[in-house]
């Protein structure tokens, strides 16, 4: 038997005022001096504020705000400067998905030399990642990519937008505040397409042929998770439960999705990389194609689907897929976002270069992908 390796990850704080923790914890700690990491349209918000208001008024603190949409390596770049301009000491990650990857690499690139695609895994000369990081801490303000208990950073490059990721369990958060109630204020659009980011996470980690039962396990209680509250978060958007449980399955995602991905993520991160589309919308106007495809591949574990969704039979999950979609409003193809078949060559493309699709569980060839972006419009 092939010997497997398994990590998981790091110390979670979970709950309702979670966020208050983070200042008591960084002073306890010896830290004074934290940059807050977060985005442009968040640092505008009362959330940012209010946060801020709970940190420990011993604190000097720092905010960079640079970050908006996909993130970019400039972005990271920046936000290294920001670091060191303040002569900070640690790094809070405040924000979703692209707010938390660029916190991760800013500890990077303050205290490493070189520019940040330089250790992107695939970099043809990669710098390894030799020296401590500064201590670093994430509070999620979305739940969608699980980010915050992932040891990867995505960041796209500055003139062609393909992403690249630089990984090392060194980027991993030391703490986690997880906090549903600052999730309250997403707008239901928001809310529905993080959410089905969460619920793609789980259903593509736990279709993936590569072996690992523990993800397995947490995949499959993180969908059933993500079915019973998504469209009530959309639609009741503080309602606490619904929240927490949306939280937790994002997280459930981001710690399951170690065991790898599948092609849905190869076309959302093509749809990026062209059409600068979110991420978690990206994977929910793919996930049809890509499920009906795979049905014939995964019949068991598409059964155990369906079963934690209560969809009924294995072949009853792809249309529990498109009613969900259609519950919380994302009921229309990417020509309603502004993608145009004239992009289908370019998308196919940079979807063939995506690794994900190497561990779905049916492989994908150039004309499937042709089929899966058609299929979509």
């Amino acid at each position: 038997m092939t010997i497997a390796r398994f990590s998981f990850p790091t110390t979670i704080h979970f709950g309702a005022g979670a966020r208050k923790l983070v200042g008591v914890h960084l002073r306890d700690r010896g830290l004074k001096r934290p940059l807050i990491v977060t985005d442009q349209s968040l640092a505008a918000l009362p959330l940012l504020k209010e946060f801020m208001s709970h940190l420990d008024t011993g604190l000097d603190v720092g905010v960079y705000s640079g970050v908006a949409g996909n993130p970019t390596a400039a972005q990271a770049m920046a936000g290294a400067d920001a670091y060191r301009l303040h002569r900070a000491d640690s790094v809070i990650g405040f924000g979703g998905g692209a707010a938390l990857d660029v916190a991760k690499l800013v500890g990077l690139l303050a205290t490493h030399e070189g520019h940040v695609l330089e250790y992107a895994w695939d970099h043809p000369k990669a710098r390894p990642i030799a020296g401590e990081l500064p201590y670093f801490v994430a509070v999620p303000t979305t739940s969608g990519t699980g980010s915050e208990v992932g040891r990867s950073s995505v960041v796209s490059e500055d003139d062609t937008h393909v992403k690249r990721v630089v990984f090392s369990p060194k980027l991993l958060a030391k703490v986690v505040f997880a906090d549903p109630e600052v999730t309250f204020a997403l707008p239901p659009h928001v809310t529905a397409a993080t959410g089905m980011d969460a619920l793609t996470h789980n259903v593509e980690s736990y279709l993936s042929p590569a072996y690992h039962p523990l993800c397995d396990g947490i995949a499959l209680e993180g969908t059933r998770i993500a079915a019973r509250a998504l469209a009530t978060a959309v639609r009741e958007p503080k309602n606490l439960q619904a929240r927490s449980d949306m939280m937790m399955a994002s997280m459930m995602g981001a710690i399951a999705f170690q065991k790898d991905l599948g092609a849905v993520h190869s076309c959302a991160h093509a749809l990026g990389a062209v059409c600068d589309l979110h991420h978690g919308l990206a994977n929910a106007l793919m996930i049809e194609p890509v499920m009906r495809f795979n049905l014939e591949a995964a019949p068991a574990r598409f059964a155990e689907l369906a079963r934690v969704v209560g969809a009924g039979a294995a072949e009853a999950f792809v249309s529990w897929l498109a009613k969900l979609k259609a519950e919380i409003g994302i009921g229309k193809g990417l020509a309603s976002y502004g993608v145009q078949r004239a992009a289908i060559p370019r998308l196919v493309d940079v979807a063939l270069r995506d690794n994900c699709h190497l561990t779905n569980p049916r492989p994908c060839r150039r004309e499937d992908f042709e089929r899966f972006f058609e299929q979509a419009m």
